[in-house]
């Protein structure tokens, strides 16, 4: 059953298939969803260096390696949390197809060939980051419509009016939990569970953090290197500290059940109020020197 529906919001979709055949290839939707959030990225962060006086070809070049890192970093991730099924299982760590990208993994890996790439290419790192950081929301904000087609990243069972509802053969077992099962219902003869739309939740969550980036970079509010990164740590940080905790697909700690990208996201957002109040000392400082 291909139907996905918002039964509060009178949203009912009949035929949301997962992929789609072009002269027999089958090409899923999630790729599809995925190439687009790297476009939608590079546009975003060429068009902002531009805006602030840098070379948008710098950005070309460092968005086409950041991806290949990124995805690497993404499956490590993903992997690296789920090594109980993976150690049992080593052949499949390659194989992408099967799904297990994390994107913290992604941020991780794409930070860190910033940095790297900063420094080969002669630009302020902060810079950088704070430029790239716009592409990057972006493309997390896009990308997350690739759950949507996946029928995954979804939270625990809600009736609230943003409730999604899902076949229950659409989804995987493990995904679903005693909770949802309780609240089952029968559309058309077929079982069903409501959840929380995570993946919607989050993509516009992060359309506002995209709002107030954009902002502070294109409208001269910035007041120092580095400022927009860390809100975009901040901003990103908060709404994921939340939105995990009703994931019912958590990677946790080993040997615990915290999640990990919930640890994570709340140590983003202490960081990144430090760093953001430092950099705003240390601007005034200089801005009194100067008077």
């Amino acid at each position: 059953m291909d139907r996905i529906s918002f039964p509060h919001l009178g949203i009912v979709l009949e035929h949301v298939g997962r992929s789609f055949s072009v002269f027999g290839f089958e090409i899923a939707y999630y790729g599809v969803v995925i190439a687009l959030a790297m476009l939608a990225g590079i546009a975003v962060a060429t068009q902002t260096a531009k805006r602030t006086g840098q070379d948008p070809d710098q950005y070309w070049s460092f968005a086409l390696i950041a991806i290949l890192c990124s995805v690497a970093g993404a499956r490590i991730y993903y992997v690296a949390f789920s090594w109980e099924y993976y150690g049992a299982h080593p052949m499949e760590i390659f194989d992408l197809r099967g799904g297990g990208l994390a994107i913290y993994g992604g941020v991780i890996a794409g930070v860190l060939t910033g940095i790297c790439y900063a420094k080969a290419a002669h630009i302020p790192v902060l810079l950088l980051l704070d430029t790239a950081c716009t592409g990057l929301i972006t493309g997390q904000i896009v990308g997350r419509w690739g759950n949507f087609f996946n029928r995954e990243a979804f939270g625990e069972y809600t009736d609230s009016l943003l409730a999604m509802e899902l076949p229950v053969d659409a989804v995987n077992a493990s995904d679903i939990t005693a909770k949802m099962q309780t609240h089952m219902t029968k559309v058309s003869g077929i079982d069903c569970i409501r959840v929380h739309p995570t993946f919607l939740y989050e993509s516009l969550w992060n359309l506002g953090v995209l709002a107030v980036l954009l902002f502070v970079t294109w409208k001269g509010k910035k007041r120092f290197d580095g400022q927009v990164f860390f809100l975009y740590l901040l901003g990103y940080g908060l709404g994921r500290a939340w939105i995990e905790g009703l994931r019912t697909d958590q990677l946790c700690i080993p040997g615990t059940a915290v999640a990990v990208s919930q640890v994570l996201s709340v140590c983003l957002v202490i960081g990144a109020v430090c760093a953001l109040a430092a950099g705003a000392m240390k601007s005034r400082n200089m801005h009194n020197q100067s008077r």
